[in-house]
């Protein structure tokens, strides 16, 4: 009939569910009483040391395990904004970053060996671990705090965050993990780490033992990753692209490990989520002891063939240490572990921007 207005279908957007309008930090949320429980944890931990799958149990203001860290004080090899990170981290002022010296691995392979195991560094107590923080926010200007191999120092970690609230902290804050880590220890971080970036190294008990000399490494990486994502959930972003809250999984191929790769990424989308943010890392390069000449082998006169350097005749080869992995990973094992990737369903991959800006 004339006068009615005609009907009108609209369509509404609506915001994906990993957008967030503003973001507090998660450590900004707990009570009083609650940021007093968890020091009086940090401390108990510190006494009987369960940190990790080691269990070492020593009292660690008396002595030290595996990881050869103390109770008191922390030791950092380098604390600065870093833009090696992946671009929803660094953004344009760069991820402050925090590399602790130490580790509770012993990865054959290390990339970042000269850090994670060699003691280099500067000792420093939670209170000015958490005055670093602040010069990181303040004056660097920074997107986030990022704690880089902090499994063996999680008790200084809590109570460095803690002081930092008090202090006027404002930035989430990133555990960048092995994925060695306790429940108990997970436990006690949550309410106070806003985004965990966790590795999924290798699949196999075998390749565990052998690589990162470490048993159950595998079984230890599925329940830590479940707990971590059972806390802050799927990666979600502020609109300048900026991540604020949730996990992220990285995975380094290695040469001739794919298998286990493909592995990893369907486990990951059949038994945490398919809305997982993943990151399937290209860069593996031979570090560490890889490629060394076996022991005795330089008393028998053999040339060392360093990593990356003159590649290494038929006769020395046998001599080399884990010459399975002494050449940089083939781009076809990485584009394999990516199509499992996404045949297993997950679709919210890393990528580096061509555009030169962020990359949800």
């Amino acid at each position: 009939p004339l006068g009615r207005p005609k009907s009108i279908r609209r369509a509404l957007h609506l915001a994906p569910p990993w957008l967030l309008d503003d973001y507090i930090p998660r450590y900004h949320l707990i009570s009083s009483v609650d940021a007093a429980r968890k020091r009086s944890e940090a401390y108990a931990h510190l006494r009987e040391c369960n940190l990790c799958p080691r269990l070492c149990g020593v009292n660690r203001y008396e002595k030290t395990g595996v990881c050869l860290i103390g109770a008191e004080k922390v030791k950092v090899n380098t604390i600065a904004p870093h833009f090696g990170e992946e671009p929803c981290f660094q953004g344009h002022n760069g991820s402050g970053s925090v590399f602790f010296s130490g580790c509770n691995l012993r990865c054959v392979f290390c990339q970042n060996h000269d850090i994670a195991h060699q003691p280099n560094g500067f000792d420093l107590t939670p209170e000015e671990l958490a005055e670093w923080y602040m010069k990181l926010q303040e004056v660097g200007r920074v997107h986030n705090i990022n704690l880089v191999t902090p499994e063996h120092v999680v008790p200084q970690v809590v109570l460095s965050i803690l002081h930092a609230r008090e202090l006027g902290l404002r930035l989430p804050v990133i555990y960048n993990t092995s994925s060695f880590d306790s429940l108990e220890s997970i436990r006690l971080l949550d309410g106070l780490v806003d985004i965990y970036l966790p590795d999924f190294k290798v699949w196999n008990n075998a390749t565990s033992k052998r690589l990162l000399k470490a048993d159950n490494y595998t079984a230890t990486a599925m329940e830590s990753i479940k707990a971590m994502h059972a806390q802050v959930g799927d990666m979600c972003f502020t609109a300048d692209g900026i991540a604020k809250k949730g996990v992220m999984v990285r995975h380094l191929v290695m040469p001739g490990l794919e298998d286990e790769g493909r592995e990893i990424v369907k486990w990951l989308a059949e038994n945490v989520s398919k809305d997982m943010m993943v990151h399937i890392m290209e860069q593996y390069f031979p570090r560490a002891h890889v490629g060394k000449p076996r022991r005795g082998a330089a008393k028998e006169g053999v040339v060392v063939v360093e990593p990356g350097g003159v590649k290494a005749s038929s006769d020395t080869k046998p001599r080399v240490r884990y010459q399975d992995i002494n050449r940089p990973v083939d781009l076809d094992e990485v584009a394999s572990v990516r199509e499992a990737a996404e045949k297993a369903r997950l679709w919210r991959f890393i990528e580096a921007a061509k555009h030169g800006g962020f990359n949800i």
